[in-house]
């Protein structure tokens, strides 16, 4: 491959929001212009903490505004291949190869993983929960990734998936790259509560495709400093959540600087300085929005993308399930027992 690959992609399980931005998507409109670039909406990945038939039903839908929303937010649909995983089942066959490659108590040592069940209310582990790397792993080698954008939460995930392809290849030839991870810049971003990170199913996101109003009832609405229950009281700003915001989303630094020297002097309230982050925070997502718009003025656009997209990598899927079958020497076993057997047939079909 001329160009090196990369591997990224989210569960569809709704809108995406500012905590994505940071976290994954600025990285990937970055990133995109410089690799062969595959997005994985992996709705098999859903199903290991959200799998009733109401969540499954609901996967074409999330599936178009998740897609929608990359695309918005500046990734080029002529530099990306969009596709689900569930419509490409030879990734599960080679998810099943790589179980052998891995052990239980390697996989109960990925922080995340627990943190993933407590989130969604499981008392105890799933057996594909404890699976998610091994079949993460699958996802990025099934196109042969080169390069994987991370995040804090699931860089320990990649790093299955490194360890498995080097497994493979000294057990049984180079068949996989060991791909390189990309951290992004801002690994979270706490939500609107200021207790936990952003997260749309803990109600405290402003989505991406949030209109003006939404977001300016939203940051009204954010947790500040606690201890402050006037304007003229000296503020703290390290760790207060709308100056992390100013910090992230507004560009004009000159008054983010008066703010926060303001703030801590007890000389500006908390509702000018939220009215401000509302105003960068609308002025940052109208791009987006327009994008969005443009999207979503075509119907059927996004569908096609992921058809287009779902196609053509299910046909490297499946020459790379090809390559590690062969090389694992999984094909000449059948081959052997075949051959045996239309040796016995001919014989018998012979007159003696």
């Amino acid at each position: 491959m001329s160009v090196p690959r990369m591997l990224t992609g989210d569960r569809p399980t709704g809108r995406l929001h500012l905590g994505h931005y940071v976290g994954s998507i600025a990285n990937r409109v970055r990133l995109h212009q410089r690799y062969e670039s595959f997005f994985i909406i992996a709705d098999l990945h859903m199903l290991t903490t959200r799998n009733t038939r109401e969540d499954i039903e609901r996967v074409a839908v999330n599936a178009r505004e998740m897609v929608t929303d990359v695309l918005s937010a500046g990734v080029d649909p002529a530099r990306a291949v969009f596709y689900l995983q569930s419509a490409i089942p030879e990734v599960g066959d080679l998810n099943t190869l790589f179980q052998n490659l891995v052990t239980v108590p390697r996989l109960e040592r990925v922080p995340s993983l627990k943190d993933m069940a407590r989130d969604a209310g499981k008392e105890e582990m799933p057996y594909g929960l404890l699976g998610y790397p091994v079949l993460q792993a699958a996802d990025i080698l099934c196109v042969k990734g080169q390069v994987v954008p991370v995040g804090k939460d699931n860089a320990a995930h990649v790093e299955v998936t490194r360890e498995i392809a080097r497994r493979f290849n000294h057990l049984y030839g180079e068949v996989f790259p060991v791909p390189e991870m990309i951290a992004s810049e801002t690994p979270t971003l706490v939500g609107t509560d200021g207790r936990a990170k952003m997260s749309k199913s803990l109600g405290n996101a402003i989505a991406l495709s949030d209109d003006a109003a939404t977001v300016r009832r939203k940051v009204m609405g954010m947790y500040t400093d606690p201890n402050r229950v006037r304007a003229d009281v000296p503020g703290t700003v390290e760790g207060n959540p709308v100056f992390a915001y100013h910090d992230i989303f507004n560009p004009d630094r000159g008054q983010v600087d008066d703010l926060k020297e303001r703030y801590r002097a007890g000389r500006v309230g908390d509702v000018e300085v939220k009215e401000k982050l509302a105003a960068a925070l609308n002025r940052f997502l109208d791009p987006i929005r327009e994008r969005r718009a443009r999207f979503e003025a075509d119907p059927g656009l996004v569908d096609e993308l992921i058809v287009e997209g779902t196609e053509r990598t299910r046909r490297e899927v499946r020459q790379t399930l090809v390559e590690a079958r062969r090389a694992m020497g999984l094909t000449s076993a059948y081959t052997q027992v075949r051959r045996r057997a239309e040796r016995r047939r001919r014989a018998a079909a012979t007159p003696a």
